[in-house]
């Protein structure tokens, strides 16, 4: 019988997932300070997935994330940062100490998440969703550097992503958030 529960476990239930890429609700995150966080909970929210780093030449663009999020949390916009260690070692810091540097330097009140991997044969989850066809239904889009931004629509479907070096207050960023 064991036998048998292990061939479906390992065999029928991984061939069931194929071509299901599923929605951004799907996830369940950790925050900053460790608690469950369900993206369910966004439901009716376009919502901006950013992989954030404290250590490199685009950390200012926590200001305009948080600009951003303060002058359209109240429309709907909800903005999730996760800090990776990915691109040169730019993000060092505890979940302790990121959320420090963040709330001291930039008063980002805006959800932060805990520290993940946004590549590689350890990337968290969401983000093989995030940037795999496969998994979000619509684009391959790899993580190229810190502050790759996710658009991700009120029902949680997957928009586009958008360049790191690009503004969270770019025309493009701003025209998604107002439904332009």
């Amino acid at each position: 019988m064991k036998t048998i529960l292990y061939l479906i476990m390992t065999v029928l239930f991984p061939i069931s997932l194929l071509g299901q890429g599923g929605s951004f609700y799907d996830f369940t995150v950790k925050t900053i300070d460790g608690k469950d966080y369900p993206l369910s909970q966004l439901k009716g929210k376009k919502v901006l997935v950013v992989n954030v780093a404290s250590k490199c030449g685009l950390t200012p663009q926590y200001e305009g994330l948080q600009e951003l999020y303060t002058k359209y949390a109240e429309k709907g916009l909800m903005i999730i940062g996760f800090p990776a260690n990915n691109f040169k070692g730019q993000e060092p810091g505890s979940n302790e100490e990121i959320q420090e540097f963040c709330t001291l330097n930039y008063g980002v009140t805006f959800p932060m998440m805990e520290k993940i991997s946004v590549q590689g044969n350890d990337i968290a989850p969401l983000y093989k969703w995030l940037t795999t066809k496969e998994g979000n239904g619509k684009a391959d889009a790899e993580v190229t550097w810190n502050f790759q931004k996710f658009m991700i629509s009120e029902n949680g479907e997957w928009i586009g992503s958008v360049s790191p070096k690009t503004s969270p207050l770019s025309d493009e960023i701003i025209e998604w958030v107002k439904g332009e």
